[in-house]
């Protein structure tokens, strides 16, 4: 015998399930992702990284609501080897591509990157800014890169300070800046009311409300080469024009200009310090760092309205509760330290960058010093995205930090420079601890700029032909750099830093007998280190040269 329902009892029990299903529904959504990356931003530079000058209101105030990473590095100093290690989620050992590697991301590789694994777990992609890698046969001239996303608004190579001059896809925009022009991009991404963007590729008239998204924000500031071609004009925001220009912008401690350097941070025959490229000549003298730094600071600080911009449209479109950013740096930056300029060097000033991760589920901000690594990036967001992450990523998963836990990540840090070319730079490789930075580097035998110069002069030669194309026969130097240390290249030089003693690295104790157990230790962990960057198998990549790119 069937028991008589009461009918308000049914609407009641129908309404609770429904409501029921709902919350479950919204609790369990994915959520939406926004990865932003800058160029050439050391981590004191920001105020919540300890910077006194900089106005960052939006950047800090985001970190600290986020999980704040003290202790954060790159695993390659300098764009495209960083950038493809972002990108793939391994050390430049295993995937084999930088400027001097003739090399370029093959397609298996690339099927394997998060942008793709994350569209196809479904996320909405799209990618805005600089784009630095060379992906598939051709590199930039593939195509490939901007056919896996769902939305593209970006240039190969720099971006440049004021885009329109030299990039074609940005033509459409109404600014003429570039954080205001990537701004642009980013608000026809997000918002379906936004200004159509003639140069923008999308594959789709607007974002699904439907389906999570992915957006990746690329920078190319404050880059040198972007910096260097600020020029006050009158249609430039003030930001621009007269920000900082009122202070006294104080030197870097152990800041050396160029005629008053005695002793080389490194031996000559190591570091060719004499081969280093132009364009960071403006470190030489304090009237050339301080009027760059000024610039640098400009940026960071346009980058910062903008990140306040953004968090106001996510609010107003509803997107804010669900959607998680990610901020980090490709590497850092000399600005003069030991008399050094640019980067692709193993030390604290471009290895160790800005990192945090904002959940809005994240009931409060705390900061951590764990051993993290932007290669940490990809195994992260595709977790976050529950999407596989594949074993051919060496990353680590972080998203356990944006749930509130404090795991520890790794016992040793290890970075690399294998961007040894004829601008001076030593390969090196470091492995380090939260105390204690080992470095190790090679001999040098590469043939000098100056030289180049000259013979290109003197036989009217364009200098682009002589010092930046890249030769197919080049991949071979690369190889042996790559192997060399694994087989047993002895080191010609080591370093040996105490990090909490001396942050800024200006002692070098290697040779101090009271430390012989942290270096043997050291060293043995760089062996252990070396090998696990390197992986197995060799690099999937194709052949690659620029000789006839436009990029």
């Amino acid at each position: 015998m069937y028991k008589k329902v009461n009918f308000k009892q049914l609407v009641l029990v129908v309404i609770l399930g429904l409501y029921v299903i709902s919350g479950y529904s919204q609790n369990t959504k994915r959520p939406n992702i926004i990865f932003i990356l800058t160029d050439d931003q050391s981590y004191g530079m920001m105020g919540c990284t300890g910077n006194k000058i900089i106005q960052t209101p939006n950047l800090d105030k985001l970190a600290g609501e986020s999980v704040l990473f003290t202790n954060a590095h790159v695993s390659s100093a300098i764009c495209t080897p960083s950038r493809v290690s972002i990108l793939l989620g391994q050390y430049e050992r295993k995937h084999g591509v930088n400027f001097n590697s003739a090399t370029t991301v093959s397609n298996e590789a690339w099927s394997e990157s998060y942008p793709v694994l994350m569209r196809k777990a479904g996320y909405y992609t799209g990618y805005i800014g600089k784009n630095h890698s060379p992906i598939g046969k051709g590199g930039y001239e593939s195509g490939l890169a901007e056919k896996s996303y769902d939305y593209w608004y970006a240039s190969h190579g720099g971006v440049y300070f004021y885009p329109k001059e030299k990039r074609e896809i940005f033509q459409d925009a109404i600014a003429d800046t570039q954080v205001e022009i990537l701004q642009e991009g980013v608000e026809q991404f997000l918002d379906p009311n936004a200004r159509r963007l003639k140069g923008a590729i999308s594959f789709l008239d607007s974002r699904p409300k439907d389906q999570p998204f992915l957006l990746n924000l690329n920078f190319n500031i404050p880059h040198g080469a972007t910096t260097s071609t600020m020029r006050q004009k009158e249609t430039d925001d003030a930001i621009y024009k007269t920000l900082y220009r009122d202070l006294e912008i104080p030197l870097p401690e152990n800041y050396i200009a160029r005629a008053d350097i005695k002793t080389p941070k490194l031996p000559a025959e190591i570091h060719h310090a004499n081969d280093r490229q132009t364009g960071y000549d403006y470190v030489d003298t304090p009237e050339g760092f301080r009027e760059r730094y000024i610039r640098q600071l400009q940026c960071i600080t346009g980058v910062d309205r903008l990140v306040g911009k953004l968090r106001k449209k996510l609010e107003e479109l509803k997107l804010d509760k669900n959607t998680i950013i990610i901020f980090t740096s490709d590497h850092g930056l000399f600005m003069g330290e030991f008399g050094l300029g640019g980067k692709s060097l193993c030390y604290e000033k471009t290895t160790h960058v800005p990192m945090f991760m904002y959940n809005p589920k994240q009931k409060k901000g705390f900061k951590s010093d764990a051993l993290v690594q932007t290669i940490d990036v990809a195994p992260t967001l595709l977790s976050l995205a529950g999407a596989e992450i594949p074993n051919s990523m060496q990353g680590k998963d972080l998203s356990n930090f944006i749930n509130g836990e404090k795991p520890k990540v790794r016992d040793y840090l290890y970075t690399e420079n294998l961007w040894s070319t004829t601008f001076g730079n030593p390969r090196c490789e470091a492995v380090q601890t939260k105390d204690w930075k080992y470095i190790r580097y090679y001999k040098n035998n590469n043939i000098s700029a100056q030289k180049r110069v000259e013979l290109a002069k003197e036989y009217k030669i364009p200098l682009r032909v002589m010092l930046y194309e890249v030769h197919p026969s080049q991949m071979a130097v690369y190889r042996s750099f790559v192997e060399g240390p694994i087989n047993g290249e002895r080191p010609v030089y080591e370093e040996l830093y105490h990090l909490k003693q001396d942050p800024n690295e200006v002692h070098n104790l290697v040779n101090e007998s009271k430390n012989k157990a942290i270096l043997e230790e050291l060293r043995q962990a760089w062996k252990i280190e070396i090998k696990k960057a390197r992986g197995k198998g060799k690099p999937k990549v194709y052949s690659y040269t620029n000789i006839k790119s436009k990029i």
